[in-house]
């Protein structure tokens, strides 16, 4: 019902940007181009975490688009998905290429802790996934959301937590559920998340899928991870 809801009053009640806060629009020009107008680069936290799948992010963590993502992570603006998810198709393009008769992307994305999404009253990545896979679509990549994905044990709030500690927090702490492995084996898998940080939840979800064995990665290939944003550090380190 809450969710029901907020989709509604996203149609009828007056909206601002949710980036800069201008009214009569739910994303203005200038902050769209902040969130999908530039090309999307690899990624790397620093520390790099061992086991991090390469990353490619389509844009700095800060500012408007930092605000776009708290609106519709916290605050359930849900009518920013499709900009978030059309910013997160172009970091999936850039991790995964395609590759003719490679089978379709087949975006995973990390689920967020049960409680969370009780609170929040949606799962962010899995939308933001969702609206990043019809975009692929209708740009002419086979894309599709298979969320195989599962929390095996309670994790702690990862708020406060450095990235040795946040690594600890997670470890073992996903599992792919049953009849995922079938999934796994039908495409490219790219990891998507709306958020890097440190890098611990990428890890984590790479560890899962990779105890499943060799058969969820044709080809004897490796997945990759696409977000949203990343930390701006995270790029410059990319320009050394």
């Amino acid at each position: 019902m809450r969710e029901w809801w907020r989709e509604i009053s996203d149609l009828v009640l007056p909206v601002a940007c949710g980036g800069c806060g201008r009214p009569r629009t739910a994303l203005c020009q200038e902050c769209a181009r902040s969130l999908y107008g530039a090309p999307a680069r690899r990624a790397r936290p620093d520390p790099e975490p061992a086991g991090l799948p390469a990353v490619f992010g389509a844009a700095p963590y800060e500012d408007a688009v930092r605000a776009v993502l708290l609106a519709h992570k916290e605050r359930g603006a849900l009518g920013l998905a499709g900009a978030l998810g059309r910013a997160l198709a172009g970091a999936v393009r850039a991790a995964a290429p395609s590759v003719p008769g490679g089978g379709p992307l087949l975006l995973v994305p990390v689920p967020s802790a049960r409680a969370a999404v009780r609170a929040r009253g949606h799962d962010p990545a899995r939308r933001i996934a969702c609206a990043a896979s019809r975009e692929l679509r209708r740009t002419g990549t086979a894309a599709r959301v298979v969320a195989v994905l599962g929390q095996c044990r309670t994790v702690a709030d990862q708020t406060g937590l450095d990235a040795r500690q946040r690594l600890a927090n997670l470890a073992g702490a996903l599992h792919v559920v049953a009849g995922g492995v079938r999934l796994l084996e039908a495409g490219r898998v790219v990891f998507v998340d709306d958020l890097m940080t440190t890098g611990a939840s990428l890890v984590e979800a790479a560890r899962a899928v990779r105890a499943v064995g060799s058969r969820a990665f044709p080809g004897g290939g490796e997945p990759c991870a696409a977000v949203v944003g990343a930390p701006p550090l995270a790029f410059e380190i990319n320009r050394n």
